[in-house]
């Protein structure tokens, strides 16, 4: 689909076709611009270039099937062309509108937390599939996304080629403009993309899901640490901040009696010493199929005060959608299982 193609390649389709390059331009403005959705609403393209664009890049968007609305957060389920379900997550800061998205149906990486790795990967996604997430939160809102994560269901770095493409439309300032500092892609580290990533010539936000702060822990929750395990992790992330001198976010859940103690947070600011990083810590959205409990505030807070007096920047992420189903992927689980 249209949708599917950044604009490089939509003008490498027009020369291909004997036409010109400029209609790459033209084309991106009605779909992310002005956002049309039937192509004879180009008025300033030919008939018979429209219709031979239908044929061989029609306009195809995920459909929206739900939504769940708190207070400053929306859960969108949609559904794809085979049928399949995926979710994205609007959330309202006072810095703009931020958006989650998926990368995956399904995840392999199997995170014993995670309800998303509950449901194992079917498929990737497309570039389209995940740019037209981000399009159709826009129009059920009425208000432009600033800021987009791709942090939903799926492993972004395992649908890496995809997710960079995403990137560069949603990026491209004919397209939807979000500059490349608004954009983060969340990874649970598969170290040979992480390097890839650091080649990239696109000042992308890394964010790191690391949920341990020791490599047996890591290897018990997350099964990705025994292919890559900690120790790696951490060098190739050391090499990543050099190579870019950009900061890297740690992202970690705090699970009740699991990685929550004094311990932890002592080892873990031992781990992240020296390293432009913060740390994200994110109370648990706890789900009935999984059996892990969120740590209490008081434990919360605890861990933070910790990292606090060992110098490392920590923040405890605003929590969203209390009210509804707010664990990534509960509620693409819901409509599959029912």
């Amino acid at each position: 689909m249209i949708y599917d193609l950044t604009r490089e390649e939509l003008e490498k389709y027009f020369l291909d076709n004997n036409d010109k390059k400029f209609r790459a331009e033209q084309v991106f403005k009605w779909l992310y611009q002005k956002k049309i959705k039937k192509y004879e609403e180009m008025t300033d393209i030919k008939k018979e270039t429209l219709e031979k664009l239908n044929n061989d890049l029609p306009i195809e968007r995920v459909k929206l099937v739900n939504v769940e609305r708190d207070k400053d957060v929306n859960k969108y389920l949609f559904k794809l062309k085979d049928n399949e379900h995926i979710e994205a997550v609007l959330m309202r800061h006072d810095y703009g509108n931020s958006i989650c998205v998926s990368s995956q149906i399904g995840c392999n990486m199997g995170c014993k937390f995670c309800e998303s790795g509950r449901r194992k990967k079917i498929r990737n996604l497309t570039s389209g599939e995940i740019v037209t997430q981000v399009l159709e939160v826009e129009e059920d809102i009425k208000e432009r996304i600033t800021h987009v994560v791709v942090m939903g269901i799926g492993e972004p770095f395992d649908n890496y080629d995809e997710v960079i493409r995403f990137c560069k439309i949603i990026n491209d300032p004919k397209g939807l403009a979000i500059g490349s500092r608004h954009i983060t892609i969340s990874t649970c580290g598969i170290i040979p993309k992480i390097r890839e990533f650091s080649d990239l010539d696109m000042q992308i936000n890394l964010a790191i899901s690391l949920h341990a702060p020791n490599t047996e822990l890591r290897s018990k929750i997350m099964p990705i640490n025994k292919a890559y395990p900690l120790n790696d992790l951490m060098k190739e992330i050391k090499k990543y901040v050099e190579k870019t001198n950009r900061r890297v976010t740690f992202e970690y859940i705090l699970l009740k009696n699991v990685n929550d103690t004094e311990i932890h947070a002592k080892e873990l600011a031992k781990l992240l010493r020296g390293i432009n990083c913060y740390v994200n810590l994110i109370p648990y959205n706890e789900t009935e199929n999984i059996e892990y409990e969120r740590s209490n505030m008081f434990q919360i807070m605890k861990f933070y005060d910790i990292l606090k007096k060992e110098n490392i920047n920590v923040t405890i992420r605003k929590e969203f959608g209390s009210k509804i189903s707010a664990a990534c992927g509960q509620l693409r689980s819901k409509k599959e299982e029912k």
